[in-house]
């Protein structure tokens, strides 16, 4: 029996003007509280300069739903980027490849302070007999 696979399976399916599920819900939620600063605004400012900061929170979020660049969304494009600044020397920018880890976003190499330690097998041998020799004694 012969199953259809999926190529391209962490893309999001439309649902709405081209959006998929994620991107309607961040719009829907940051619309909700553009909204909510509009209408306390509203009565102390007028609805004119109201509008103002609603609007503008209102766009900026449009924009990064609605992002992607190189097969990325809004937040692992700006962790990458942010990795990018943090680490110059040690980050290449590929494109088409997904290459940024979470634990690796915060971490700085200090290559200045950062020793050639050799290390000593001589003394690991003798605790590995001291080791054994507890061991056997038990």
């Amino acid at each position: 029996m012969q199953y259809k696979i999926p190529v391209q399976i962490e893309n999001e399916d439309p649902i709405f003007l081209g959006l998929g599920l994620r991107q309607l819900l961040i719009i829907m939620i940051w619309w909700w509280a553009a909204f909510s600063l509009f209408d306390n605004l509203r009565e102390s400012l007028g609805p004119e300069i109201a509008s103002i900061p609603a609007v503008i929170i209102f766009g900026i979020v449009l924009l990064i739903a609605v992002f992607k660049h190189s097969e990325m969304t809004f937040i692992p494009f700006f962790l990458s980027l942010l990795r990018l600044n943090i680490n110059p020397k040690e980050r290449k920018w590929s494109r088409w490849i997904d290459s940024f880890q979470p634990i690796d976003i915060g971490y700085v190499t200090n290559f200045a302070n950062k020793k050639d330690s050799v290390i000593d097998f001589t003394s690991k041998k003798e605790k590995l007999k001291n080791l054994e020799w507890q061991l056997d004694k038990i």
